[in-house]
């Protein structure tokens, strides 16, 4: 592009202009809601927080709930995860989001007719708070769950 001279019809043009962009940056910015509580996707999965709530999933047109019945987790203490109304044995992992710490089977036994109760233990961190996720796999659904343990 040739070197023009800056005529007063180009400035009010790049003012304008400036002027529509911040303006939008800015709306952006005020109106902003952050999905901190809510569930969030990953892959297009329904990723749920268990340290904050139960965990619902529709599996074949039944509500299948996903709980820590663990109420004080630690590191290098067995953890007790319990999933219902689930008529399948589920296969499951749990691994480190916010490190990497391997993965961890979940082993499973039938409780009841339709609960399962996984037992697992996960390795301690250095860090004084660590993001864990759990994989569960049922009847080719995955369903993906995550807490947190703070030293």
């Amino acid at each position: 592009m040739a070197a023009e001279k800056l005529t007063r019809g180009r400035l009010i043009q790049i003012i304008v202009l400036m002027t529509i962009l911040i303006s939008a940056f800015f709306w952006r910015t005020v109106t902003y809601t952050s999905p901190e509580g809510e569930d969030s996707l990953k892959d297009g999965v329904k990723i749920c927080q268990l340290d904050t709530t139960n965990c619902q999933y529709l599996l074949d047109d039944k509500n299948v709930d996903v709980q820590l019945l663990t109420k004080k987790i630690s590191a290098q203490a067995p953890i007790l995860l319990q999933i219902t109304n689930m008529d399948v044995k589920p296969s499951a992992t749990a691994s480190g989001v916010s490190m990497n710490m391997g993965t961890v089977p979940i082993m499973f036994t039938q409780h009841n007719k339709n609960t399962w109760v996984g037992e697992f233990t996960v390795p301690a961190c250095t860090h004084n708070s660590m993001v864990w996720e759990i994989d569960i796999t049922a009847k080719n659904t995955t369903m993906i769950s995550q807490f947190t343990i703070t030293k």
